[in-house]
């Protein structure tokens, strides 16, 4: 379905109008006055669609995945591939949250030029928005190590179900890791999908721990960051350099930095306006101020 110009923004669980989230937006409100604002996203926007968080309050201490790991060790493919198929079926329900509608409204009322996010789930264009620039990549593409003939995620699944039948319902109560794939075991006769091209190693198009994000694309977020007045920090805790790298941009710049995020940053000192709460509830009131 085609998204709507100005997407709405709907209801939330949470309480927009509480006096301390009207104190966020009346902080957050002037930046967004004089020129678009820059926008980056991380996973503490997408806690609210249900997909866990790596380091958000609460969240156990996990290792990312490491791009040597995952093309070295064959029993690491096997694990990943088997842990996708099961977490598809629990994750298939995943909908944009009204942090990310709020984020599409913001761009169709002209608050803000586009997205840069660094997730890989996509809910970032599902919600409506129009121009995302994904530093991390995008999950739902997979490429071949070989040849580089891309598909679809969903087309690996399905190939990983004909090659192992009955594998995701005997797993189905799996737990769901921070990525949205499953925590599984016993997988050491799993059969991992190769590419139907030239059946090399497939993996997920997106840059993982040990690679770093390609100039074009952080080109695209420079661009962005170029065109603003000031740079927003959603649901980061910037432990990432990619993200850090383009705080030192707005810094050169002279812009203003905000922050709205659960839990410590790695710029909070540097922060001209510092909002700790969840991104859900100020980004949809900061939104509805325009709508």
């Amino acid at each position: 379905m085609t998204p709507p110009d100005a997407p709405s923004t709907p209801d939330t669980p949470h309480t927009p109008d509480a006096p301390d989230t009207r104190a966020a937006v009346d902080a957050l409100a002037p930046l967004f006055e004089d020129a678009p604002v820059a926008v980056l996203t991380g996973a503490g926007i997408s806690t609210d669609s249900g997909i866990p968080d790596y380091r958000g309050a609460g969240s156990p201490p996990r290792t990312p995945m490491r791009i040597d790991q995952f093309m070295e060790d064959p029993q690491y493919r096997r694990r990943f591939w088997a842990g996708a198929r099961v977490g598809s079926a629990r994750m298939g329900g995943v909908q944009p949250n009204a942090g990310h509608l709020a984020i599409a409204h913001l761009e169709a009322a002209g608050r803000i030029d586009g997205v840069i996010t660094q997730n890989v789930d996509g809910l970032h264009r599902r919600a409506g928005s129009r121009t995302v620039v994904e530093l991390h990549g995008s999950g739902a593409v997979v490429r071949c190590t070989v040849c580089g003939h891309r598909t679809s995620r969903d087309e690996v699944l399905a190939s990983f179900d004909a090659l192992n039948p009955g594998f995701a319902e005997a797993h189905a109560g799996a737990e769901i890791a921070p990525d949205g794939d499953a925590v599984v075991g016993g997988v050491g006769d799993v059969l991992v999908p190769p590419c139907p091209v030239c059946g090399g190693i497939l993996r997920p198009d997106v840059v993982y721990f040990g690679e770093v994000v390609p100039p074009p694309v952080f080109a695209a977020a420079e661009s962005l960051l170029n065109g603003a007045g000031a740079l927003l920090l959603a649901g980061t805790s910037l432990a990432v350099n990619t993200g850090v790298r383009l705080v030192h941009r707005a810094e050169r710049r002279g812009i203003p930095i905000a922050i709205i995020n659960r839990g410590p940053t790695a710029v909070d000192a540097r922060a001209t306006v510092r909002i700790e709460g969840g991104t859900t509830e100020v980004l949809h009131a900061l939104a509805s101020r325009w709508g």
